[in-house]
Order: C-alpha cells, then sequence, then structure tokens
C-alpha cells in the first residue's frame, strides 16, 4: 500500500452540548455512567484494535466546528453525537461534508420515540450511518464500525 492511501488509524470521538453532565442528567434516558467511564471502556477496545481514540465536547457549536476542522488530515474518523444541535446545525453538517472525514452519529437514546423536534437530525445527511438508542453502547457499536472502516 501506497504511503498516501494509508489511513489514519485515529478515531475521535465529539460530544455536544450537555453530554459532560453523562450520569447526572436525566438518568432513566441517558444512564448512570458518566462519559469518562464510557471512554475508559472504548480505549480499551480502541488500543485492542491498534486505533488511537480521541475525545472532545463542547457546549458551544463553533468550538465543535472548528474541532472538526482541525480533524482534517489528522483523523481518520468521526463519531459524533450532537446533542441538540442534531436537530438544527447546518453547520456541523457542513463541516463534516467539507472535512471528507467518514464519520457516524450516535445518539444514546433512541430519537425517534422521543418528542417530535428530537426526530429530525440535520447532521445525518453528512454522515455513513446513525446508531440510536442502545445507551451509551451506542459509542461501542461506533467505535465497532470505525475500526472495521479503517481495517478495509
Amino acid at each position: 500500500m501506497k504511503e498516501k492511501d494509508k489511513k489514519i488509524r485515529k478515531v475521535i470521538i465529539i460530544n455536544g452540548p450537555n453530554l459532560n453532565l453523562l450520569g447526572n442528567r436525566e438518568e432513566k434516558i441517558y444512564g448512570v455512567k458518566s462519559f469518562d467511564d464510557v471512554f475508559c471502556e472504548l480505549e480499551k477496545i480502541a488500543e485492542n484494535s491498534g486505533v488511537k481514540l480521541l475525545y472532545f465536547q463542547s457546549n458551544k457549536e463553533g468550538e465543535i466546528i472548528d474541532k472538526i476542522h482541525e480533524c482534517i488530515k489528522n483523523v481518520g474518523f468521526i463519531i459524533i453525537n450532537p446533542g441538540a444541535l442534531t436537530h438544527y446545525s447546518y453547520s456541523i453538517h457542513d463541516a463534516i461534508l467539507s472535512s471528507k472525514i467518514p464519520a457516524v452519529e450516535v445518539h444514546i437514546s433512541n430519537i425517534f420515540k422521543r418528542e417530535e423536534w428530537r426526530r429530525k437530525s440535520v447532521i445525518s445527511p453528512s454522515v455513513s450511518g446513525v446508531i440510536s438508542g442502545f445507551g451509551t453502547y451506542s459509542y461501542n457499536l461506533a467505535l465497532m464500525y470505525a475500526v472495521n472502516y479503517l481495517n478495509i
């Protein structure tokens, strides 16, 4: 394989607004684990798969967009949970498309079983797929997909 054809073996998880409160907010919907706990589990999977796992969380749309831009040519795959920005951030949608980095959208809850306004994602058309409704295990599924993608 030519050097330029090698995939960057870094995966970043980007979490949007209020996901820093996991373990403390609406436990019936989001569970009792903090994201630090979830990330520790994911790091083990990544390490065993030969992938470097990175993490970023922000409550600010612009910071998320800036992080996606920073990932260009530095990260091989994005796992994104945009939180409430899912439903109206065309800027994040455009940043993902512009980055040309493969991505998966993740949601802890099943957004299609929730309030009507949560059922529409403006991010989905910019990603390979959506994983929704499996609790924090949704991140595990996304990481498994990312590892598989990077190994192809």
